[in-house]
């Protein structure tokens, strides 16, 4: 590629974009901070790179971001400079398999009855031996968004179970802390948001800070069952938006994950029925 602009004055315009428009400090700049550290999330990334198309001359790519990911390393590869792209996962080597593993982290999110929601591994250890129950009758409003008031609904509804166990806390969520914007949040099946905070939780856990797993090969390997919530929203047809495809799919579960603390590891989703409740974070 080549531009008529030298690797300085690429630079000096990418870190003028960044901190005016994406709110990017220099320091974070200057200590080779990643394009995804900076802010720049999927849809920024489009738009900036139809300005530096314009800027450059040339036409540049989204996937230029995840391979050049810092202004420094950008700017060599706009102006024509030298520079190796961010490298693919390798594959194990031969008895690469048989590599020791060790579980250095827990988080978990279980229903806990009438004493609320249990979170983390102590508060479930507690629970389990204080012989609780987490069934409880099953909430008023369960089963409202079912009964249209015909009287076939009503007969069905009077023979549904008045026993389980729920997640009394399953609407709560700081969407603020994960950078996620309020109206796409709602659209999200609670499987996404439950497991962005139990990763969050298993990380502070076992003492990793979550931004120095930042590009590394850490591979996020997930189970997911049960899409209602996704059908339910299919029969709202006005509410249908640009975020009810990734917020309904089982597959972008471990995307979620991977996506906001930026791994470039394996993500896989597999619905795995009841075993469903299970998920690792491998760090390679």
């Amino acid at each position: 590629m080549t531009s008529p602009l030298d690797e300085a004055a690429v630079r000096r315009w990418l870190v003028d974009y960044l901190v005016t428009n994406m709110g990017a400090k220099p320091d974070q700049i200057d200590a080779g901070a990643s394009m995804h550290d900076l802010g720049v999330g999927s849809r920024d990334a489009v738009v900036l790179t139809g300005e530096l198309s314009e800027l450059t001359g040339s036409t540049v790519s989204p996937v230029e971001f995840w391979q050049y990911p810092t202004v420094d390393a950008l700017a060599r590869f706009l102006s024509g400079g030298e520079v190796e792209p961010v490298a693919a996962p390798m594959p194990p080597t031969a008895g690469g398999y048989d590599e020791p593993v060790a579980v250095i982290g827990l988080g978990c999110r279980f229903p806990g009855g009438d004493g609320g929601d249990v979170q983390g591994p102590d508060e479930y250890w507690q629970y389990l031996l204080d012989a609780r129950s987490s069934v409880t009758e099953v909430p008023t409003a369960r089963w409202t968004p079912f009964d249209d008031g015909s009287a076939e609904s009503a007969a069905v509804l009077d023979d549904v179970t008045r026993w389980g166990s729920y997640l009394r806390e399953v609407d709560q969520f700081d969407a603020e802390f994960f950078e996620i914007i309020p109206r796409e949040a709602a659209r999200m099946d609670p499987q996404q948001r439950l497991l962005l905070e139990v990763i969050q939780e298993a990380l502070e856990h076992a003492g990793i800070p979550a931004d120095s797993l930042a590009e590394s090969q850490t591979g996020v390997f997930t189970g997911a069952s049960v899409t209602d919530y996704g059908c339910m929203g299919a029969l709202d047809l006005p509410g249908v938006d640009a975020w009810y495809g990734t917020g309904s799919a089982l597959s972008i579960i471990a995307n979620r994950v991977s996506y906001y603390f930026d791994l470039r590891g394996p993500s896989v989703t597999v619905d795995t029925a009841c075993s469903s409740s299970l998920v690792a974070i491998h760090l390679a």
